[in-house]
């Protein structure tokens, strides 16, 4: 278990706080305040995560446990709400506002707190993030081992990382340090090279400046998930045979296990929260 409290920075940041783990400088002026000014949020804030993966934590992850399959999920804040862009494509693929991180800045809860801790982590302690990401994983592999299960690992819960770029204790990224597990995201980045325990399904949007990537992903066989604005179209076109983009469609609600998912195939989701507002073109219908 690692312990930091009040740990010096590796780099040369302008740091807001000396009591603080983290420069939070490049953080809103209003989430500063509420972690400077609040007792709770402070100590928070003046030690690293014990704790980077969540497993089954949603209700969508939990479906996997019919395949034998524990889902470990890495949550971020998505594109820039922590001070520097995680998502790439968010401004161009229009789908920033319809994120499914939905925790509002003003309650700064604890789902909040979590994920700007991890982000934070991940930005300014990057060697070291990477190792305990490295040991969490050996952990819940052997965890979901005992149960009978086996792990599967999400690390784009949040955000669109290339993490086959990011090495880790020697090895050129954790695919390579852990080959026997099998990661997986959704990206909006149409030219990224992975390992091949590494499974990507690109994210569709309907914005006409991302359009040339949604073309070079059908162009590419690749899977495309589309988030269809309610259950009741998906389930139309599902009973109609109906195809998206000219390819079939298949059900991505049943889990969220898409490497069992054909290649070449439009991945049916639907809209949840406030991403069923959205009219950006993120979401169908």
């Amino acid at each position: 278990m690692l312990h930091f409290i009040n740990h010096p920075f590796a780099y040369n940041h302008k740091n807001v706080d000396a009591a603080l783990a983290f420069d939070i400088s490049s953080l809103p002026l209003d989430i500063q305040l509420q972690i400077l000014g609040n007792d709770h949020n402070r100590s928070l804030f003046s030690r690293l995560p014990e704790k980077l993966l969540g497993i089954d934590t949603n209700a969508k992850t939990i479906k996997g446990e019919k395949y034998n399959i524990k889902t470990a999920i890495l949550y971020f804040m998505p594109a820039k709400q922590s001070g520097k862009q995680l998502c790439p494509m968010a401004a161009t693929a229009g789908c920033e506002k319809a994120c499914l991180f939905t925790a509002g800045r003003g309650a700064m809860n604890s789902v909040y707190l979590s994920r700007l801790r991890k982000t934070l982590y991940f930005n300014q302690y990057r060697d070291l993030f990477m190792h305990q990401l490295h040991n969490e994983l050996i952990r819940e592999r052997a965890k979901a081992k005992r149960k009978g299960y086996k792990l599967i690992v999400r690390l784009n819960g949040t955000s669109d990382i290339r993490w086959e770029n990011i090495p880790v204790s020697g090895y050129a990224n954790i695919m390579e340090a852990l080959p026997d597990i099998i990661y997986y995201d959704y990206t909006k980045l149409a030219n990224r090279k992975v390992p091949a325990n590494y499974d990507l399904t690109f994210s569709y949007s309907g914005v006409s400046e991302y359009l040339p990537f949604v073309q070079k992903a059908v162009a590419n066989g690749e899977r495309i998930a589309v988030v269809f604005r309610n259950r009741a179209i998906v389930d139309a076109m599902l009973a109609n045979g109906e195809t998206f983009l000219g390819i079939p469609v298949v059900d991505g609600d049943n889990s969220d296990i898409r490497h069992l998912d054909p290649k070449g195939a439009v991945v049916a989701l639907y809209a949840k929260g406030k991403a069923r507002r959205d009219q950006s073109g993120f979401v169908v219908g």
